[in-house]
C-alpha cells in the first residue's frame, strides 16, 4: 500500500493534494479502494457547490457497497474527474494519480492543520 508523503489524509480515508495556493485535488486512499473492492461508479453531484469540511460531496459504488465521500476542508467543488464517468476502475488502479475525484478551491487553509500527514495516517491504519 502506498502513502505519498506530499498528501494530506483524513480519518475517513480521503486524500488531498495541494495543486496551487488555494486549489487541491481530492480522492480516496489506496487503503480505502482496497477495502471497497472493484469500483463500478463514482457520483459527484456537487460541482459548483460550496461545502463545509466533513460534508458529503459524492459517493463511490463498489460491487457490494456504496460509500459516502467526505470533503477534507471547506471549499467549492470546481470540477469532477470526468475520466471516472467511463473508467471508474481508475480509482482502484491509480488512486493518487488518474483516480482523483474532484478539484476544489480551499476556503479555509487553516483546516489543513487538522488533516493527517502520511506517517500519522499509517499509524491510524495500524
Amino acid at each position: 500500500m502506498r502513502f505519498p508523503e506530499d498528501l494530506y489524509y483524513t480519518r475517513e480515508h480521503e486524500w488531498l493534494k495541494l495543486t496551487g495556493q488555494d486549489e487541491a485535488l481530492v480522492g480516496i486512499t489506496d487503503f480505502a479502494q482496497t477495502q471497497l473492492g472493484d469500483i463500478v461508479f463514482v457520483d459527484i453531484p456537487t460541482v459548483g457547490q460550496r461545502l463545509e469540511a466533513g460534508a458529503v460531496f459524492g459517493t463511490v459504488e463498489a460491487v457490494k457497497t456504496v460509500a459516502d465521500l467526505y470533503l477534507p476542508v471547506t471549499g467549492t467543488i470546481l470540477e469532477k474527474n470526468s475520466l471516472l464517468d467511463s473508467h471508474p476502475e481508475k480509482v482502484n488502479l491509480s488512486p493518487y494519480e488518474e483516480g482523483w475525484m474532484i478539484r476544489m478551491r480551499i476556503e479555509k487553509p487553516a483546516e489543513l492543520e487538522h488533516l493527517l500527514r502520511a506517517d500519522a495516517y499509517q499509524t491510524l491504519l495500524s
